[in-house]
């Protein structure tokens, strides 16, 4: 129990907890930085970890000059890049496994479900709106490596929403998370941040079963 309410508070107060390793490992933050989002979009095993807050709390510590802006931003859309391609190749490795529905160890099958009915709506876009949706984002890359989606195609509409996505809480975290009216309420933030970021998915989910009930 203990060590669940250590992953919440350093989830909830990320800004402070960043800024605390920041001075502690140097310039190895931006490698934990790298891996945590690098895993979180490109293993499907890993969609609970932060993302769209991590990298808002990366930009508001950037803002106090704990780490450089732009090697974050160098560092993070690498990550997000490299993290969707590396997603892609394991659904397309998979591809067989999946089409038949068989149960793969560790990975929810509805979860790909979901994300399909994304790709049945969206298209290829998808690639790029799913980047900010918690858990459609990680399976995302997947979907489309299980549905063969040209590389060629993938890789562009990967690169647009690897770096759309990086920049817009990046350096939204960057000018507006050293307010005083946020830093006061970081924590509120974090949960508004996740919040919204869940809207988009659950409107999609419950559009289509009013429609598949019609």
């Amino acid at each position: 129990m203990g060590s669940i309410n250590n992953l919440i508070d350093i989830f909830l107060h990320l800004d402070k907890h960043l800024n605390t390793y920041a001075n502690q490992y140097g310039i190895y933050i931006y490698v934990i930085i790298f891996l945590i989002i690098f895993c979180e979009t490109g293993l499907v095993v890993t969609p609970f970890l932060p993302g769209d807050s991590l990298i808002f709390a990366a930009g508001a510590i950037a803002a106090i000059g704990s780490i450089n802006i732009f090697s974050m931003f160098i560092i993070l859309s690498l990550a997000a890049v490299l993290g969707d391609t590396s997603n892609y190749q394991i659904g397309h490795l998979l591809r067989s496994k999946v089409l038949k529905h068989k149960k793969i160890k560790l990975i929810k099958i509805e979860y790909i479900d979901k994300t399909q009915e994304f790709f049945n709506k969206y298209g290829k876009k998808t690639i790029i709106i799913a980047r900010f949706i918690p858990i459609i984002r990680t399976f995302a890359p997947f979907v489309a490596g299980v549905g063969e989606m040209p590389y060629k195609t993938f890789i562009s509409f990967n690169i647009i929403g690897g770096i759309m996505w990086v920049t817009t809480f990046l350096f939204s975290g960057y000018f507006f998370g050293n307010l005083p009216l946020v830093k006061d309420n970081f924590s509120f933030v974090i949960l508004g941040i996740i919040f919204i970021s869940f809207i988009p998915g659950v409107v999609t989910f419950f559009k289509n079963k009013f429609e598949n009930k019609k």
